[in-house]
């Protein structure tokens, strides 16, 4: 029988894997603080467990890390990983340092299913959903080796974006127990305001994750009505607007924080007129607590779509904002390393040519979005 991976539990989880092995509840925490709080790969390291245990746990369980392809460092220090998750496909975590915190944006799937028209991970097409150990493995990966880097024991990552490869509503089996390892004070302990998971619209998993594991909730809208968003978005398709925010709405109320994020990808002369952001006001206003998060887009050859120009990204976030909603326009960051929105590049299995073949394509991937108290500062 195969050993099983302990990264692909949370602490309850971990705790029935323990008693199966006949082992009391404090021997699952101790376990689970040495593999996500110290790093450790090897159960010998384990100084505080019984010998008896570290016995039981040889060749019946392992810490299944994800091999390194490649890791990208930019001059803004923007760091990109690219991880080998099997059968020719990778995924990407981006870190992003700034002064008052440093994020980790993490994939989900390989592949995406939803194909949203400005995303090119769509392009690429669906391979398959990560497990919770992949998901997982991302930041355990990136902390320790920050920390190793850093010559400290202290915690680097303050917040997790779920934002890079994939729709996390639709790995939400695999979902929900990272997300509780990531929040778990024996885990990395990060508060439900500083996780995010971002969403292209999947309202019944919205339902289900105020339920489960509220945190932070970003919404990929890009359009403020059903017939462009159709186009853009076509899961609007199946969840049309109005039940996307009556979701989002019904989130708030057991939401982390007070309002939900939209994030907008400004694309030059399909949804970035004066008449767009009228009917964005007209859609949320006095219906929703929301802020915008206005995303230049990183153009690539299949989209056939254009960057909104920087005087009409302005334009559209000062109507937003006089009108009492607000928002921010996204910093690239990493453009050097092509890790900005938009261009991230996972060498992904061509599932058209030669199996062997990989090529490199760019994927979405977003930065956390800032505070409300700080839009003019990220605002350019």
């Amino acid at each position: 029988m195969d050993a099983v991976n302990l990264l692909d539990y949370d602490l309850e989880g971990l705790t029935a894997f323990c008693e199966q092995l006949g082992e009391k509840r404090f021997r699952a925490t101790q376990l689970f603080r040495w593999i996500h709080q110290k790093g450790a790969t090897d159960f010998d390291q384990m100084s505080d467990l019984a010998k008896s245990l570290r016995g039981k746990l040889q060749g019946v369980a392992t810490l299944k890390r994800l091999p390194v392809i490649s890791e990208h460092v930019s001059s803004d220090g923007t760091i990109k990983w690219l991880f080998d998750v099997g059968g020719g496909n990778a995924v990407e975590s981006v870190y992003i340092p700034e002064d008052d915190r440093a994020t980790l944006c993490i994939s989900s799937q390989a592949g995406c299913a939803v194909g949203c028209r400005f995303c090119s991970t769509g392009h690429q097409g669906f391979s398959r959903n990560l497990t919770t150990g992949e998901i997982l493995a991302q930041l355990w990966h990136a902390e320790h080796a920050l920390r190793q880097r850093l010559g400290t024991t202290e915690r680097i990552v303050s917040n997790v974006v779920m934002m890079g490869m994939g729709e996390p509503l639709q790995n939400y089996n695999a979902l929900v127990p990272a997300l509780k390892v990531m929040l778990d004070d024996h885990g990395y302990g990060l508060s439900r305001r500083r996780v995010t998971v971002s969403t292209s619209g999947v309202v019944p998993m919205i339902e289900r994750l105020k339920h489960d594991c509220p945190v932070a909730l970003a919404v990929s809208l890009h359009a403020p009505n059903d017939a462009l968003r159709d186009e853009l978005v076509p899961i609007n398709k199946k969840y049309p607007i109005h039940e996307l925010l009556d979701a989002c709405r019904d989130y708030l109320t057991a939401a982390p924080r007070d309002f939900i994020t939209f994030e907008y990808c400004m694309l030059d002369g399909v949804n970035d007129t004066d008449e767009h952001a009228r009917e964005l006001i007209t859609l949320v206003k006095g219906r929703i607590n929301c802020k915008f998060n206005l995303i230049p887009f990183n153009p690539f050859p299949q989209s056939g779509l254009h960057r909104s120009q920087a005087p009409r990204v302005q334009a559209f976030a000062r109507m937003l904002a006089d009108a009492g909603i607000v928002t921010t326009v996204r910093k690239t960051r990493g453009d050097d390393i092509d890790a900005a929105c938009g261009q991230l590049a996972g060498e992904v299995q061509d599932r058209t040519n030669a199996r062997d073949r990989m090529l490199r394509q760019p994927v979405e991937a977003k930065v956390a979005a800032p505070k409300p108290g700080e839009r003019n500062r990220h605002a350019h």
